[in-house]
Parts: structure tokens; sequence; C-alpha cells
């Protein structure tokens, strides 16, 4: 999907209705992360059974939201191994408790948010990563599915469009992963089955200005966004909801597409 400058020149005239400012100037360097992947992934790479298709989907640089379907604790480790790149996710306060696991996870790159502080404050610190021009994990089911048969993917939640539309050059990459609930079952595996196949398939990426404009997308042009500016405030938010809706639904319908079981 190409982008036309009308739409870019629509969507910035509600910006004051879309924008998320960034929580930081930018993300904490990780030098670790790549002495880390230099010293791991030769070790790694001949014990693990996982196939990655679609790695060139993934772009190597710019700001990049990478959406995955979520089965295991797992999930994060498979995104970051396709992408090949250093992918930030937004973690809870309670993953940095502990001194092992919370080097881990700075080192690796995550950024830890205060779950009392509400959605908001995790936009932001989302937003942060976008700004740099960073690649951004995330899961858009907003946990992980439990349901114990397929289909085990949930509904997404609108928060991946809203960080899209709120970064609209940023690529935003589906990437349905299978295998991971077998690779380590959560309660239930305390170690990874290395035996256990797996696979990472990543489809074509979208930007939101490429989305907004496309006629299967959010199908609208200078002309609607013009007028949609000159509407009231409520008016406004509840195109702008409808339009987050059906982004986060065609995203995960590109999931299901992929293989997301």
């Amino acid at each position: 999907m190409e982008h036309s400058d009308g739409v870019v020149e629509g969507w910035l005239q509600l910006k004051k209705h879309w924008e998320i400012p960034p929580y930081a100037p930018s993300v904490p360097s990780t030098p670790a992360y790549s002495i880390l992947r230099l010293f791991l992934a030769p070790l790694l790479r001949p014990l693990l059974r996982w196939k990655i298709r679609g790695a060139g989907n993934i772009p190597r640089k710019g700001a990049t939201i990478l959406a995955a379907n979520h089965l295991s604790h797992v999930d994060p480790i498979a995104v970051i191994a396709a992408a090949r790149r250093t992918t930030h996710y937004l973690a809870k306060d309670g993953h940095f408790s502990k001194p092992m696991v919370r080097f881990f996870m700075q080192a690796t790159g995550q950024i830890e948010t205060q779950r009392e502080k509400g959605g908001n404050e995790a936009l932001a610190s989302a937003a942060t990563v976008l700004s740099s021009g960073r690649a951004l994990g995330i899961f858009p089911e907003g946990t992980r599915s439990k349901r114990t048969e397929a289909p085990f993917l949930l509904p997404g939640k609108t928060g991946v469009a809203r960080l899209a539309a709120a970064y609209p050059d940023a690529r935003v990459v589906p990437l349905a992963i299978r295998g991971s609930r077998q690779f380590m079952k959560p309660q239930e595996h305390k170690f990874p089955r290395l035996w256990r196949p797996m696979s990472i398939n990543a489809g074509p990426s979208v930007s939101w200005h490429s989305w907004l404009g496309h006629e299967a997308g959010g199908n609208h042009t200078l002309e609607t966004l013009n007028t949609l500016s000159q509407l009231e405030d409520h008016e406004i938010r509840s195109e702008l909801a409808r339009l987050y809706r059906d982004f986060t639904d065609q995203l995960m319908g590109s999931l299901q597409a992929l293989g997301a079981p």
C-alpha cells in the first residue's frame, strides 16, 4: 500500500486527537544485547527447531511495530529472533523485581512499566520506542491467550492501532507464531522443550498512512479528512475509534491468515 500526500496532510490536521507524546526523549542503550546475541545465538541455533518465514518483510531499521499472537512466555524471544534487530517490549514492573531477571530485561532493551499508572503511561513508553526509530514488539490481544481449544487467537485491542496512528509512517508487521505453547506451556513446563518445533511467519508490513487512504482500509482522502476535521470533537473521536477498531480487526485477520492458531 502506498500513501498519498493528501492523506498525510489531512491526517496531520487531526493531530491533537491522535498524538501520543513519548514518555522519554529516547530508549536506553543496550550494549549487553549485542554481546548476548553474539555468544548465545551460535549456541542455541543448532538446538532449536525454529523456522522463520518472511523475515524480509521486517524492516532492518526505522520505526517498526512487530505485532504477534501470544500463547507462551517464549513468544517475545521468538519475535526478537525473527526480527534480527533489537526489539523493545513493554514489561510489567513485577518482571524487574529479581536482580538476575532485571539484568536480562534491561540488557535486552525491555522497558519497565508501572501497572498502577494505567494504559496511557504504557502507550507513552511505547511511543518512546517509535519516536526513537526503533522496533517495538506488541501483542495486540493484550494478554496471553489461555484458551484450551482452537481458535486460540483473542480479539485484538486497539492500542496497536492508536500507536500506528500516532506514528503513521511506522511499519506494522504481523507475525504469526505456531508451536510456542508446545515449546513451553505456562504453568506446566518449567523449562523450554528445545526439541519441539516452532514457526514464525512474518507478513507484509503496512503503515497507518497507507492503510488510511486505501479503499480496503480506512478509505479516506484529503477531502474526507478535511470534512472530518471540521466536526465536533465527539464526532471526531467516534470516527477515530471506528478506524482504530477496523485497523485492529484487519491486523488480527492478517495474523489468522498467516497461520496464528
